[in-house]
């Protein structure tokens, strides 16, 4: 049985935990603003907001719920675009008609939910975090400006919270319905009832986050018995062991961009972060399923070989460990057994003298998959590369540790001598293949200018 409450309403559900939450809305509930987009988390008509309990706070995520399982709202609470009704427009649709933000209205429901989110996040009250909160949105009328403008209204309600719990301050000051004020008691009252109920382990498909396989097998989910990951304690947070830094498999995009420890030691983490996808998909897009995925082009597979990071699988008798560069064996196969749950990653964190940077190349700034992504870890003293690590993604059939490339440039000077010599190398051991996403030729030429991306990086944080 899961339940939830879904706006103002308890839920209690007997249909299958592998239904995702935009059907069990629309045509269990009835309720129907929420509207059938792409089924692929890409266009955000789809969006709604939950709400879960973390560390005695209220936390709400915008997420696509087209990809979202019934099974991971359990236990939490769920906002619609009806949910955020009131007598009259509230505010945050007020803005959206005041500013001429909507025309054929399809898309309308997803942004106002993006910032109903917006404004219950805690975030600074700033235009530009009001904008970033419908970066998974789209809109194929308005050109965007009239949203944004909207947007920069939805910010200036809530310039005078200050420190008020935002959950309070939006309830208080009628900017969304004041039955919101009383979920954070209904959802403790609700933990207390479930005290800690998790679906059946011996499910023979497991799901965290979901963004891949419910576009690859929407149907097929819904009657498949499952062990949802997502919400399990022991695979979550992000800690510091010594000079090595543990993320759980089941943490988020949205974690690490948020963890202390990972913009302690990253200082241009929310520049690489806001690379991956969009707001809605961080937030419920693992770091486990973007490796276990093995897709060549996954932003934190490549992210974190350059980083050589560390893998630890467990099933019931044992523990491995398993550097990261040795997981793919080929495309889509791992070095993997059957029962094997990765439940944690790690990686030695950035000291002095070392650089890290991330760059990727799309068709569009978020919501799209890489034509080219690539990261570098670099350690340089008395302007000599000591060590480096240059990954690269969208070049091979496997996320690709650039071996042969890295072991030149040990011990190298940097300069354009030896940056031109490592791109030249670099052909030599990638295998690109034209698709969708561009040309060999062209995902030859992304690649090279990538690395020279990374050494530019590095010439200016060594200068600073």
């Amino acid at each position: 049985m899961i339940k939830f409450i879904l706006n103002n309403a308890a839920i209690a559900t007997s249909l299958p935990p592998g239904m995702v939450l935009l059907d069990f809305v629309r045509y269990h509930q009835h309720l129907t603003g929420t509207k059938v987009g792409c089924n692929e988390g890409d266009c955000g008509a789809c969006t709604m907001l939950v709400g879960e309990l973390k560390d005695n706070e209220l936390r709400y995520r915008s997420l696509t719920s087209c990809l979202t399982p019934l099974g991971n709202v359990h236990g939490k609470h769920v906002v619609t675009i009806e949910g955020l009704n009131m007598e009259g427009l509230n505010p945050i649709q007020q803005a959206m008609y005041d500013e001429s933000a909507t025309q054929c209205g399809f898309c309308t429901p997803g942004f106002v939910v993006s910032l109903a989110g917006f404004c219950l996040s805690g975030q600074s009250a700033t235009p530009q975090n009001a904008i970033a909160a419908v970066d998974g949105n789209i809109c194929r009328c308005t050109g965007y400006k009239s949203i944004e403008r909207a947007a920069v209204k939805v910010a200036q309600l809530m310039q005078a919270r200050q420190d008020t719990e935002p959950v309070s301050f939006v309830s208080d000051n009628h900017i969304l319905p004041d039955w919101f004020a009383g979920i954070k008691q209904r959802l403790h009252l609700l933990r207390t009832e479930l005290n800690g109920q998790l679906h059946p382990t011996d499910a023979r498909e497991w799901v965290s986050g979901g963004t891949d396989v419910y576009v690859k097998k929407h149907d097929i989910m819904k009657e498949t018995p499952i062990r949802f990951l997502f919400n399990d304690s022991n695979l979550k947070g992000i800690s510091q062991q010594g000079n090595r830094c543990i993320i759980g498999a089941a943490a988020t995009v949205t974690d690490l961009y948020e963890s202390p420890i990972m913009q302690q030691h990253f200082p241009r983490l929310a520049d690489h972060i806001k690379l991956v996808s969009s707001t809605p998909i961080r937030n419920i897009a693992t770091v486990g399923g973007n490796l276990i995925n093995a897709s060549p082009i996954g932003d934190l597979t490549i992210f974190l070989l350059a980083l050589d990071a560390t893998l630890v699988f467990t099933n019931d008798e044992q523990q491995r460990e398993l550097p990261l560069r040795q997981l793919y064996k080929g495309y889509k196969k791992l070095d993997r057994q059957a029962d094997e749950q990765l439940a944690a990653v790690s990686f030695e964190l950035p000291g002095r003298n070392m650089h890290f940077n991330f760059e990727k190349v799309s068709k569009r700034t978020n919501l799209d998959i890489a034509s080219v992504n690539s990261a570098c870890c670099c350690v340089i003293e008395n302007e000599q590369i000591r060590d480096i690590r240059i990954s690269a993604g969208g070049v091979a059939p496997v996320p690709k540790l650039l071996e042969q490339t890295n072991a030149f440039l040990k011990g190298q000077p940097v300069n354009d001598t030896t940056i031109n010599q490592a791109i030249t190398i670099a052909q030599s051991e990638i295998t690109p293949i034209s698709d969708a996403r561009g040309t060999e030729a062209y995902k030859r030429l992304l690649l090279g200018q990538l690395i020279k991306a990374h050494f530019m990086m590095v010439s200016q944080n060594s200068v600073h």
